[in-house]
Parts: structure tokens; sequence; C-alpha cells
């Protein structure tokens, strides 16, 4: 068994930390694997320093004669059976580039908004129902998307993605404490995303004052970076709540915002599956998130979190306030949150998962 792995983003994601862990297991597990990536990103440094085998390739876009033939070249030397495509725009290019070779086409999915959305004359069709022979999706209802698109459901497997266990492991929380002057009576209550619309966050920063009016001791955070920082930050000042939320941006701390966290909240409008979601169940954090994407799959409401209507800061608000109010359901939330993920939701459940696509795809078993 000979994989492929393309990836086309510049910048790290959830998807290239989902592609890393794959190569990780994949390699422990001694699966014959290579990687294309760009040039200089982080998926090509942080895959090196794993030890795995990378060929950097510059791709511009989705429609690059110049990478279509090195990736071709590339293809003919080590004779792959499955490229595997983690990218839309590597979707495109694993096709252009295997033109007449006998290799199997597979692409990872991880967004749940119509394969439509910004197709030029609807050609995303063509490209779904032709340039690939078999599809992953990272949650039952991306496949349910896919399928409405008009994708047949027998070309489409369901692999949630996964998180590692034992990630923040040993981290600590101390210098948080002192950096943000966090009292200790203080509930704090943390959002970790990307700060772009189908995030919400400007949702959850409208839910804010409700949820202060009830609780005057709470600190909100919000950790990452993105183009709407400026936007959310200026919403913010209009609402008063300059000392309630902080705008940390980029943190390499990342896992120490959970580990101070008393409440882990998910504001999402769109959402394939939501990583920072297993990420916080598998530290044993309560969850409030919104019913949206693939959420549902992991937050079953009253019983591994609380689930909300999406798009609106007045539900938010309740949810925030109702678990923060009942210390003792929302521990047992997070208790049978932190089981599903550790059941569930493991880096090494996802490479198995994977690794059995691949198996059935070189078998005779192929839809």
């Amino acid at each position: 068994m000979k994989i492929l792995h393309l990836n086309t983003e510049k910048t790290w994601r959830g998807g290239e930390q989902q592609t890393l862990y794959l190569l990780q297991v994949l390699k422990e597990r001694g699966i014959f694997c290579h990687l294309v990536c760009q040039p200089g990103s982080p998926m090509a440094q942080k895959a090196r320093e794993a030890g795995l085998a990378v060929f950097p390739i510059l791709m511009r876009g989705e429609a690059d004669p110049v990478a279509c033939y090195r990736i071709r070249n590339q293809i003919k030397t080590f004779q792959y059976d499955i490229l595997h495509s983690h990218t839309s725009h590597a979707h495109t290019l694993a096709f252009f580039a295997s033109l007449g070779c006998r290799v199997c086409r597979l692409v990872t999915r991880r967004v749940d908004f119509s394969i439509f959305r910004h197709s030029f004359l609807r050609l995303s069709g063509i490209k779904y129902r032709y340039m690939a022979e078999y599809f992953i999706a990272i949650s039952h209802k991306i496949k349910d998307v896919m399928v409405a698109d008009g994708v047949s459901a027998k070309r489409i497997s369901v692999v949630h993605s996964g998180v590692d266990l034992k990630r923040f492991e040993g981290v600590t929380d101390d210098h948080l404490i002192q950096e943000f002057n966090i009292k200790p009576d203080e509930k704090v209550v943390i959002n970790v995303a990307h700060l772009a619309g189908h995030k919400g966050q400007q949702f959850l920063v409208r839910a804010i004052p409700r949820v202060v009016e009830k609780f005057p001791a709470v600190r909100f955070f919000i950790v990452g970076k993105g183009e709407l920082l400026a936007e959310l930050k200026a919403l913010a000042a209009s609402l008063g709540i300059a000392r309630e939320l902080v705008f940390t941006g980029f943190r390499s701390d990342v896992g120490a915002f959970y580990k101070i966290a008393d409440l882990f909240v998910m504001s999402s409008v769109q959402e394939g599956l939501g990583t920072a979601v297993l990420d916080a169940l598998a530290e044993g954090k309560a969850v409030v998130a919104t019913d949206c994407g693939g959420i549902p799959e992991i937050i079953r409401d009253g019983e591994t979190g609380r689930l909300v209507e999406p798009a609106n800061p007045e539900a938010l608000a309740r949810g925030i306030i109702d678990v923060l109010r009942d210390p003792q359901q929302a521990g047992r939330m997070a208790g049978r949150g932190q089981a599903l993920v550790q059941n569930q939701f493991s880096v090494e459940t996802m490479a198995e998962n994977n690794l059995a696509v691949y198996r059935m795809l070189l078998s005779a078993d192929v839809p």
C-alpha cells in the first residue's frame, strides 16, 4: 500500500493538524506514505520535524500546470496506489496530475457548506462526480450535504476527526492567572477558533453582557487570530465589556487556556465537526455549543454538553448561564463528554478508520 497525501494550504488550521496526525500514525504502522505540500509552509516544517517524507511543490491554485507536471512525475516515480487529497485545490490538482495513471483518487472534505457555494457555473458538480473515485467526510452532516448536492452516498465514508488525548499533558496555567490577573472567585469562559464569520464570535460577544448581568465575576477569553479581530474588538468596546472580554490573538500556549477554563463555548454558524470542542472535552471541560454542522455528533444536549440555536446571542447567553449556575451538572456532562472523546474521537481511531477506507479501496469492495 503506497499513498501520496496532498495538502495545498500555506497556513496552519485544523485540517493540517488532522493531516499530520494521520501521517504520524500511518508511519508508526509502517504504511508507505509521502506528503506533497507547499514549500516553506507550517505543514512542511511540522511534517519534517515528525520524520515524515515531504516533497515540497509550489502549487499556485488548483489550475497550475507546472504543479500538475511535478506531481505527475512523483506519481510515476513511486507508483502510488492512492492519492489522498486533503484540500479542495489538491482535489483538482490530483485529478489532472494522475490522468492516465492507475491510481485511486480519494478526497477528504472537512466543511459543511454546499459544494456549489463558490462554484462557477456549478462546475463543482463535474469535479465531485468525475474527478475523484471516493470521498471521506469528517461528519455525517457533511456527507448529508454532499449527497443533497448529487454525490452518491456509496462513494462517501464518514471518518470523524480525532484529537491527541495527551496533547496538553503536563501543561500549566499559572502564568495565565498572573498575566490576566484572574481572581479565585472568577469563572473563566473560553472560545478557541479562527476569527471568521462562520465561527460566530460576533454572537458570543453580544451574549456576554447578558451573562455578566447574572455572573459579574466572569472572564471571557477569545483565543485566536483572524480577519474579524478589529471588528470584534470594536463591537466589544461598544458594549462596554473591555474588562470582561480579552482577545488574546494567536497564542502558542493554547493548552493553558483549556486548563484555566470553567467552560468552553463554540459559537459557530457552520462547522464541519469541531476539533476545538473535542479538545475541550478531552480536558474534561464543560461545553456550550451551537446546534450546527457536525457539532451535534459530539455534543448531545444535556448529556455531553449544551446545544443552543446558532446565530442567537440570547440562546447562547442562556446556555452559558445555565451551565455556570449548576457546576455539578456541568461536571457530569463534562465527564460523559470526556469518555465519549476517549472512546470514539482519538487520533488512533481516526487513523484506523482512514486505513479501513484505504483497504476497502484497494479491495474488490469498492462501491
